[in-house]
This record gives C-alpha cells, structure tokens and sequence, in this order.
C-alpha cells in the first residue's frame, strides 16, 4: 500500500480553503483493513465503491497506478459525479476518461485549492455535470 500521509495533509487542506466541504476520508475508518477478514473487507470494498456514485466529488490521488482507485474514480464517473484526479498519469486511460479534472501533482492541487481556483473549477463542473455531461468531452 502507498504511504498515506497525503489523506490528513488533503483533509486539512479542504477544510481550511472549502470550510462548507463535508469531507470523507475512507480509510479513517479502515486503518487495519488489509489485515481484515473476507467478509468483512468485501463489505468495505463495495460500501465505498458504492459511496463513490453518491458523493458530489471524489478526489482521487493516484501517484500510481491503483486499481481500486480506478474501481472508485469509475463508479463516480458512470454515476454522473465530479471526480478530480490528483496524478502524473494524466495518459492513462482510466484517469484521463473518468476525470473532470487533473491536477499533477499535490503541490498543484494545493495552489488550486488555496487560491480559490478549485472552488470555482467546482462551481464550473457541478452545472456541467446537471446538465449531464461526461468527463473528457
């Protein structure tokens, strides 16, 4: 599993520059969940891929190739949510299809947040996506 520090690092960052942002970190929860039995990591797996077609936006921080990150950037995209990648993989096919937006790096993503250009980015994409556009287009 990739280091994880980033979580706490992004949670603090939302909250300062998008205070009005009910954050979800998954793996808050979950800390132990490589080392959970079957039935039990089955469930979690699926709650969250499902949570992923019900939040507003998932943001995804994908420094490399992750195949549940993929699962939940999908599941937020078919379900017409706002999925913003945070990623140097800006040609791969399941980032660059199931992304609204990407962002290279956390520095950049931190730049956009803290200069209010994520906010208004949000804003852009959330009547975008009422009027049922797709990532990409």
């Amino acid at each position: 599993m990739h280091n994880q520090d980033y979580r706490q690092r992004l949670c603090k960052l939302l909250e300062r520059h998008l205070p009005e942002a009910e954050v979800y970190d998954p793996w808050a929860g979950h800390r132990q969940s490589l080392v959970y039995e079957e039935e039990q990591a089955r469930q979690v797996f699926l709650e969250h891929n499902a949570m992923c077609g019900e939040v507003d936006v998932v943001i995804a921080f994908v420094p490399e190739a992750s195949m549940g990150t993929a699962i939940e950037m999908w599941e937020a995209c078919r379900a017409g949510r706002i999925v913003i990648a945070i990623s140097g993989l800006r040609h791969n096919w399941a980032i660059r299809f199931s992304s609204h937006a990407i962002y290279a790096d956390l520095g950049e993503f931190e730049q956009a947040v803290a200069s209010g250009r994520l906010a208004s980015q949000l804003n852009r994409l959330q009547t975008m996506t009422a009027s049922a556009s797709k990532p990409g287009e």
